[in-house]
């Protein structure tokens, strides 16, 4: 599916973990539970031994999930494995894609049933050649902004992204916080109506995911809460909390509360 088609029923809830962790074996089942669960778009994470944009939680779950034996290779056997149908997007670094060739990465994708890519250290500015492969092979390259992005670079980039614009919560690093900013709100109503907008980094419950729906975002991206769950063998309590995260975000859009400031 692609993450066009998704974003027909929005809001959505986007649901990030590390594949490999806790091992490559388990990551297929892991994402099927999650799709059962609720969750609209499955970010499958990359392990990478050094990520600048992942907070401890994430770089604890890429050593385990490196540790269990994955490798690029082995995460495309576990994507593929991962039968669902709701799209699948690849988090991870460029030197991985860059040391596979960019074509073959694209191409890797699509035949895995990864529906677009999120590469966190590539800058739209210099993503032209990823670009151009992701586009011969029908995959979205999503590129993210944050509340310190200068207004005329937030126009480009939204006008670059495919498949939807994450919004960066906070600066920073990925990891579950108790508040959403009035940054993260500012931003939100910044990016104009177009093309969808996912706000991540830092959304660990329910409320917080009803808060940044009802400031007018169209998607919720979880990952630290998650990770966190499957590192301690909560698997069941991941499941509950992607129920009540994609209730309170549907309760939200019916809601459509005012902000107060």
């Amino acid at each position: 599916m692609r993450l066009s088609e998704a974003f027909q029923a929005k809001p959505l809830l986007i649901v990030y973990i590390c594949a490999g962790d806790p091992s490559p074996a388990a990551t297929p089942d892991l994402v099927k539970r999650l799709a059962r669960a609720g969750a609209d778009i499955i970010e499958l994470g990359l392990p990478h031994s050094d990520p600048v944009a992942d907070g401890p939680t994430i770089q604890a779950a890429a050593q385990r999930a490196i540790a269990a034996g994955m490798n690029t290779d082995v995460y495309f056997l576990v994507a593929s494995e991962a039968d669902v149908d709701i799209p699948k997007v690849f988090m991870g670094y460029y030197n991985m894609i860059f040391a596979r060739g960019l074509d073959k990465f694209a191409a890797d994708c699509a035949r895995s049933g990864i529906s677009g890519m999120i590469v966190p250290d590539l800058p739209p500015e210099e993503a032209g050649p990823l670009h151009e492969a992701c586009l011969r092979h029908g995959v979205d390259l999503v590129f993210l902004a944050a509340p310190n992005t200068p207004p005329a670079r937030l126009e480009m980039i939204q006008k670059e992204t495919s498949g939807f614009l994450y919004l960066v919560a906070r600066a920073g690093v990925t990891g579950a916080r108790s508040d959403i900013l009035q940054d993260t709100r500012d931003l939100i109503a910044r990016v104009p109506d177009g093309v969808p907008k996912a706000v991540g980094f830092g959304i660990s419950t329910p409320e917080q995911a009803a808060e940044v729906i009802r400031a007018g975002a169209d998607a919720v991206i979880v990952g630290s809460a998650c990770v966190d769950l499957i590192a301690r063998g909560e698997i069941e309590r991941l499941e509950q909390l992607v129920r009540e995260m994609k209730a309170a975000i549907k309760a939200a859009k019916k809601s459509k509360a005012p902000i107060v400031c």
